[in-house]
């Protein structure tokens, strides 16, 4: 579980919140939290991803689907939560696991759909991670045009991506912006200069499988 060194008062204790509780409609697939990805469900990969990679603990927020999910992904080393609210969309979930997540933690927030997340990322940010920050992931942004996001101005060819680290001092501010699918959008949007982008791309694409022609990102 460390991240070597001993456990000082600068060690980031962060809880890993999956958002993953989305339908998946465009795919046609089933909830997304049930894509294989190596032959095991994408949730255990993403789960797995945070928790090896240095969070204290993971909260897996289900929604659609959510009993054949718990029934057939192994999801025993995670706290999974059901947002009966899922279909209002990812800002509910994101609320349920802040408030389920322990208080004094930072907050790393991970998609479900995001199939190339390795504990490396999870690390990598981690120890970047600065108080009453937000930390998040970036990506090169070549594929950022045929995903449909707006490139992220500030991050020079750079996107903005998942997971990110909500700082413990700034939840209550991130959760009272939260809307609709929004998530924490709202928040970073008002608040640039409290954003530290760290560059993933050598780990990943950063990419979301959203679409049919995104399922090769399962390999």
């Amino acid at each position: 579980m460390g991240m070597g060194g001993g456990a000082g008062m600068d060690e980031v204790r962060a809880t890993g919140i999956v958002l993953a509780a989305g339908a998946g409609t465009r795919l046609g697939r089933g909830p997304k939290a049930l894509l294989p990805y190596r032959g095991r469900p994408l949730v255990e990969s993403v789960a797995g991803a945070l928790l090896d990679g240095g969070c204290r603990g993971v909260v897996v927020v289900l929604g659609a689907g959510a009993p054949d999910v718990a029934s057939i992904a192994e999801l025993d080393r995670y706290r999974t939560v059901v947002n009966r609210e899922w279909q209002s969309g990812m800002g509910s979930s994101l609320l349920l696991g802040n408030s389920a997540a322990d208080p004094g933690d930072h907050l790393m927030v991970a998609l479900v759909d995001q199939p190339g997340l390795t504990p490396r990322t999870v690390g990598r940010l981690l120890a970047a991670h600065r108080p009453g920050r937000v930390t998040a992931a970036a990506y090169e942004d070549g594929a950022a045009a045929a995903e449909g996001s707006s490139p992220n101005r500030a991050g020079g060819g750079l996107r903005r991506g998942h997971p990110l680290i909500i700082d413990v001092t700034l939840r209550q501010a991130v959760a009272e912006t939260v809307t609709g699918d929004a998530g924490a959008r709202s928040f970073l949007r008002v608040h640039p200069e409290l954003v530290d982008e760290v560059d993933c791309s050598d780990l990943s694409s950063g990419l979301d499988v959203d679409t049919p022609e995104q399922l090769y990102l399962l390999g």
